[in-house]
């Protein structure tokens, strides 16, 4: 008896499962499954939130002659349209008003805020690395990390990048790539190697450019929409997604990193054996 169609099908659609599932796209499915991608991309922009959004407008207000309005900074880094960033400045002090108003207790928050964050995403790298969680010792990362950070943050808002858009562009892009290798170096303290850590950060700076071309096609509108069906409460949500997209592609990039420094060898040890079988094929 001939087997029906439907059994054809389903043998078919059963064998190409098994294909993707073996595959490096269908390991790095079950992987990011595995480690609650979503979950650390959602924890990322809550902290994110309660520190970046204060870092960014403290670093502005700190140079006010070369930098940029934390407004300015964040819609450039969203990519969004000139009347979208005028909605973002709505929600944000002055850079002029920022030092006046700060507080000791402000910078303390701020400060303990700025370590979680730190601590998250050294939690996030250990999961994707497969590492134990550090010993309370090496807190002093996160210090480090935050004062690299608000450093890095400060370069990005120079009005020298803003002048040159192209150069400024290349540099912006290889001083995230430097930030984010050594990032990834330093809070997993070392127990990774820089070869290995080296394509994550290139996988991670790509992915940070696709989002922000994403964002200047969804974030432009949507924020301009939101402003006037929720008011400012509108498009704080449209910020709050646009670091959950941040998290996404953080921590994304850097399990990717880590499965192409796993499937390149194999790919590398396959492509060589089947080289090697075809100079058999050829002496038989």
């Amino acid at each position: 008896m001939k087997p029906s169609g439907d059994a054809v099908h389903s043998s078919r659609f059963g064998r190409l499962r098994r294909v993707i599932s073996r595959s490096p796209v269908g390991r790095g499915w079950r992987r990011s499954s595995d480690l609650e991608l979503w979950s650390l991309a959602l924890g990322f922009a809550a902290l994110g939130l309660l520190t970046l959004v204060p870092l960014l407008i403290t670093v502005a207000a700190a140079d006010p002659e070369r930098g940029w309005g934390f407004a300015e900074w964040l819609g450039e880094g969203l990519g969004v349209s000139i009347a979208s960033r005028a909605e973002v400045g709505q929600l944000f002090t002055r850079p002029a008003e920022v030092l006046r108003t700060t507080t000791a207790f402000g910078i303390a928050t701020l400060a303990v805020f700025g370590l979680s964050f730190g601590a998250a995403v050294q939690g996030g790298y250990e999961k994707i690395w497969g590492l134990p969680p550090a010993r309370w010792r090496a807190r002093w990362r996160h210090v480090v990390w935050l004062g690299v950070l608000t450093g890095y943050l400060l370069l990005s808002g120079t009005a020298t990048l803003r002048r040159e858009p192209l150069g400024g562009g290349a540099v912006a892009s290889l001083s995230a790539l430097l930030f984010l290798w050594w990032s990834q170096r330093l809070l997993l303290g070392g127990r990774i190697r820089w070869r290995a850590l080296f394509p994550g950060a290139v996988a991670t700076v790509i992915g940070l450019l696709g989002l922000r071309i994403f964002s200047g096609l969804v974030f432009s509108p949507l924020i301009a929409s939101s402003a006037v069906s929720y008011g400012p409460i509108g498009t704080v949500l449209v910020i709050q997604s646009w670091l959950v997209g941040v998290g996404v592609v953080v921590f994304g990039g850097a399990m990717v990193g880590r499965l192409l420094h796993e499937e390149l060898p194999r790919m590398k040890h396959a492509l060589n054996q089947r080289r090697g079988d075809r100079r058999d094929r050829g002496r038989g």
